[in-house]
């Protein structure tokens, strides 16, 4: 997931964001050690990932097939977390399930020691729209909290995410959960061979707008393979980004909604990304391969 820093507001909304408890970062446990036998990202000593490609990739047969492999466990993983996540569980804890869950099946965690990201998955909750650090805080009875999780298995990313409701959630915070998954939905409704990139922010942004909820303009898909990010980018808001999607492309589709402006601030830590309102967000994401009939959600579980 990659962080676009342009803010922008789109339209005035609500102000009475219901009732939560607003986030602020707790204490950070050391990363996790990755057996000698998983296979490894480039950027996993250095922090440092590749150049990224100059344009949109088209896989082969082969190159699919690894990628429904690292989607379906990336799917997996974030299905079980779904069965255990609790009221009381730090996103630490989180950290370390997930971890384990990833390298049990001869995985590597993807966002540990990117671009030096300190932990194997990101945990955003209520205010904190994106990049959240896993930490010694417990999830609260109301909290929402999307759970992003990408996995590098036979050398091939594979990226999906939830926004989980912990206990007994408000209403406001069910129907931003509820609005965030609609919008994904809808995205992936329009891509087909020969469909512009730019086609599905305008899907999500009329379809946010309908709801009354704000796009974050701030966070974009992209596209995955043996990359993690690269080309295309896609914007969860209308936009002019260059260029149609052709059978095998795949890439992340992942909006961020706001109960507020959807105008964000980045904290010290040079992750943690907070609404400037503290109005809570939520994210839902899939992987999608383009097809010839359409496209594929690579990121189903089991």
């Amino acid at each position: 997931m990659r962080q676009f820093r342009y803010l922008r507001r789109f339209w005035p909304i609500k102000t009475d964001f219901g009732t939560y408890k607003i986030v602020t970062p707790g204490k950070i446990s050391p990363p996790r050690s990755v057996p000698s036998h998983i296979a490894k990202p480039t950027y996993y000593e250095s922090g440092t990932p590749p150049l990224p490609l100059l344009r949109p990739e088209i896989k082969k047969d082969n190159e699919i097939k690894k990628m429904r492999s690292s989607c379906k466990l990336a799917a997996n993983v974030l299905d079980e977390i779904g069965r255990i996540i609790h009221v009381g569980q730090t996103t630490d804890e989180l950290d370390a399930v997930i971890h384990e869950l990833v390298i049990a099946n001869g995985a590597y965690p993807s966002p540990l020691n990117y671009k030096h990201f300190p932990k194997s998955v990101c945990t955003s909750v209520n205010n904190v729209a994106c990049h959240g650090i896993p930490d010694d805080r417990p999830l609260q009875d109301g909290d929402i909290v999307n759970v992003d999780i990408t996995v590098f298995l036979d050398n091939y990313h594979g990226d999906c995410s939830k926004t989980f409701l912990i206990g007994q959630v408000d209403k406001k915070g069910c129907d931003l959960v509820e609005a965030t998954q609609v919008c994904l939905e809808a995205a992936i409704e329009i891509c087909k061979p020969g469909q512009s990139f730019s086609a599905i922010g305008a899907a999500i942004q009329k379809k946010a707008r309908e709801l009354k909820f704000s796009v974050v303009p701030a966070f974009i898909g992209h596209g995955i393979g043996s990359y993690f990010h690269g080309p295309p980018d896609i914007y969860h808001f209308r936009n002019n980004y260059p260029g149609v999607m052709d059978v095998g492309m795949t890439f992340t589709i992942e909006p961020v909604l706001s109960q507020g402006t959807g105008e964000i601030g980045v904290l010290e830590d040079n992750w943690t990304a907070i609404t400037l309102d503290n109005s809570r967000t939520a994210q839902f994401e899939h992987t999608v391969l383009i097809t010839p009939k359409g496209c594929e959600i690579l990121t189903i579980p089991d």
